[in-house]
This record gives structure tokens, C-alpha cells and sequence, in this order.
């Protein structure tokens, strides 16, 4: 297959991280499809110009209309506001290109099943797509999701997330675009909640079923360009899950965490063990197997070996990896996707289960936390497979 030419639509920091990643893949995946890293987009023509003579692409342009339609861009990988994400990415597959979208995969369900049904018709023709929930390529995550698949902890009964940071802490910080629903969606619950949700449903390879949750928003003003501005998403959440089989799962996310940089925990609690991730300790996992013993209890595992998930790319074992790593694993398995005509997971049809997760939560926010019904979508919809049929491929 001959290079495949990329551009990315966004420069900012999710565009730094997959530009970093496009950039690195054949280094670490010698095995996928060449690339070339053609395009850059950005709405500022100075400043993505920049960008991009930092992050190494042959050019740049402001239109990303015009990009999708050229002969030689193959992939559209997007990195722009949440309510860009369905027109671009509907604009791009109708082009033939295949697309990935960063994450939450739209600003709604209405936009997110549009993007489903474009991308089941783009795929008779031959064309991926991908939703980018990057945390899937941990491999301390990959690990844990091949432990509870393997029946290690036993049934596992309840889980607590929590995904913390405090960048809005400060209530001087000013107005940005993640605090306007018209451009966000929604605040900390799609930004941060849908990382949350994804991981639970990969996780334990089941639909989240029901949801009850409580948004708060403790700074409801702050400054813009132009003066005071209202603050129309929320700051933090908190939520309780149920899943098909009755997992029952809390969650709290928060941009108002105050010293709390990238807090991403899980604990995972089955009837014979437990696990526990921090991503501020990303090569580590907490394993405890064998609950019965009296002198049972959590052992460290630093997931750097060879035959870990995702580690046999990388590094000598005991070399740790970062977040940064993440993406270019997550690049070079929609590489492999596209050269063998593979469907490429997450899918958009993760990204809507996830975005109908999210709505369940907005909606028993609205209604005073009663517990609501997440809709299922009809079979040709259906996203969550058994983790038992994918602990092979992590």
C-alpha cells in the first residue's frame, strides 16, 4: 500500500498529541502502512502555520472543506471543538476518507447517530472509522480488562471511577470555549465523563443499562474577551451506573478538583479479588487475586513486560511509557484496520453508546437524580463485545 496521506483538523492540544503520534507510529509500528503527514488545519492561518512547522507537516491550510476533498489525503483525523465533530467528520466520509474523531464522538445523540449510519454506509465502500478514546491503549488498562475477561477476580460487582483535574479551580480562570455549550456540549460530564464510561463498558465488555447523576456548576460566570461571560456547562459530576449483568458503578469527574492534575482512578471489585489504576502511576496496576486468604492483599504490577498488551513496540521491560504513547498505539491499530479491512474499535458505535450514557445522566440531573433508562440502539448499533472475545487482540 502506498503512503497514506493525513490531515489533521485541529492544532491545538488534542492536534499536538495526534500530530506527535502520526509522526512517531512507523517508528514503533514498522508493520503498518506508511504515512505521510500532509495537512494541518487550523482556523488561524499564522498560528497553525507554526504549529505545524513544530509538529512536522509538508503544509497546512485554514479550509478543511477544500482538504477533505483532496486526491491525496486518505485519513481525516479530527481535533477540533466538540460541535464540529459531526459536519466534518459526515463531509469527510462522504469524501471517502477514512476518519477518525476525538473524543466525545459528537455534541449529541441526534449527531452521533447520523455519524453511526454515515459510517455503516462508508464502510460497504470500503472506509474506516474510529472514535479516539486513547485510554484504551494503556496497557495497565489492557491488562486489567484481560484479567477480569480471564475470570481472575471473579463476578465482578461494583466498580468506582473518578476522573479529577483542577484546571478550572481557580474561579479568576478565564472563559473558554469547553465552557459554552454551543461549542462543548457539556462540560466536565462529555470532556472527562466519556473517557469514564468508555473504560467501564470496555472494561467489563457490557452496556451501561441505567443512570442516575447530579451536575454542578461553581463558577457560573467568568471572563471573556469581550467581559463577563455566563459558564452554560457544568464543572463536575458525579453518577451512579448499573450495567446488564448489574455491575453497579459510581463516578465522579470535576475540573474544580483542587490539586488534582490528570486524576484518572478505577477500582474494579469482584467476588474473589480486585484491581486499581491511577493514571498519574499509568505503567502500574493493583492486583488482588485469591480474596479468601487471611494474608491477602494488593500486589503491584509495573505492566512494562513483553507480553503485557501494547508492550511489544516499546521498551526493555521495566521502561515506562506515557500518556503521550497512547496515541500512537491508538494510530497504528487504525492503520492496521484500514490495510486489512478490519473494522476499527472504538467505533462510532461505541461513541454513541457512550453519548447515550452521558444524555441518561443529563437527564436525571434535570429530573432530580431519578434513575433513568440509557436507551439500547437496535442491533446494527450494538458496540460492547464480550471482553472475552477481545482479550486476545489487546
Amino acid at each position: 500500500m502506498s503512503a497514506l496521506g493525513v490531515a489533521v483538523i485541529g492544532y491545538s492540544f488534542m492536534g499536538k498529541a495526534h500530530s506527535n503520534a502520526w509522526r512517531n507510529v512507523r517508528a514503533f509500528y514498522p508493520q503498518v502502512s506508511e504515512v505521510r503527514q500532509q495537512v494541518l488545519v487550523g482556523r488561524d492561518a499564522a498560528a497553525v502555520a507554526e504549529a505545524g512547522a513544530h509538529y512536522g507537516w509538508a503544509e497546512t491550510a485554514t479550509d478543511w472543506a477544500a482538504v477533505i476533498e483532496r486526491s491525496d489525503i486518505d485519513i481525516v483525523d479530527i481535533c477540533t471543538p466538540g460541535h464540529l465533530h459531526a459536519e466534518i467528520a459526515l463531509a469527510a466520509l462522504a469524501a471517502g476518507k477514512h476518519v477518525i474523531v476525538e473524543k466525545p464522538l459528537a455534541n449529541s445523540v441526534a449527531d452521533a447517530e447520523r455519524l453511526v449510519a454515515a459510517a455503516a454506509e462508508a464502510a460497504e465502500r470500503g472506509v474506516r472509522s474510529m472514535v479516539g478514546f486513547n485510554y484504551r491503549c494503556v496497557p495497565a488498562l489492557a491488562l486489567a480488562r484481560r484479567i477480569i475477561a480471564e475470570g481472575r477476580i471473579g463476578r465482578v460487582r461494583q466498580v468506582r471511577a473518578a476522573y479529577l483535574q483542577d484546571w478550572l479551580a481557580d474561579a479568576e480562570a478565564p472563559m473558554t470555549w469547553r465552557l459554552r455549550r454551543e461549542a462543548a456540549g457539556s462540560g466536565v460530564l462529555g470532556d472527562l465523563g466519556s473517557h469514564v464510561v468508555d473504560q467501564l463498558r470496555h472494561l467489563l465488555g457490557e452496556p451501561v443499562v441505567a443512570a442516575s447523576g447530579q451536575l454542578r456548576t461553581f463558577v457560573p460566570e467568568r471572563l471573556g474577551p469581550e467581559g463577563p461571560e455566563p459558564v452554560t456547562v457544568d464543572d463536575a459530576c458525579w453518577a451512579t451506573l448499573e450495567t446488564a449483568s448489574g455491575v453497579v458503578a459510581s463516578v465522579e469527574v470535576s475540573r474544580m478538583a483542587t490539586g488534582r492534575k490528570n486524576g484518572l482512578t478505577l477500582e474494579v471489585y469482584g467476588e474473589h479479588g480486585a484491581l486499581a489504576f491511577d493514571l498519574e502511576r499509568l505503567n502500574e496496576l493493583q492486583v488482588l487475586e485469591g480474596a479468601g486468604s487471611p494474608d491477602a492483599g494488593m500486589r503491584r504490577v509495573v505492566v512494562t513486560e513483553p507480553t503485557h498488551p501494547w508492550l511489544e513496540a516499546w521498551w526493555p521491560p521495566g521502561h515506562v511509557l506515557g500518556w503521550d504513547h497512547t496515541f500512537t498505539t491508538q494510530a497504528a491499530d487504525f492503520l492496521t484496520a484500514v490495510e486489512h479491512a478490519t473494522s476499527p474499535r472504538p467505533s462510532f458505535a461505541d461513541g454513541l453508546a457512550v453519548q447515550r450514557v452521558l444524555e441518561a445522566i443529563e437527564t436525571s440531573a434535570a429530573d432530580g437524580g431519578r434513575q433513568v433508562q440509557v436507551v439500547q440502539g437496535p442491533a446494527t448499533e450494538q458496540a460492547t463485545e464480550p471482553a472475552t472475545e477481545q482479550a486476545q487482540e489487546d
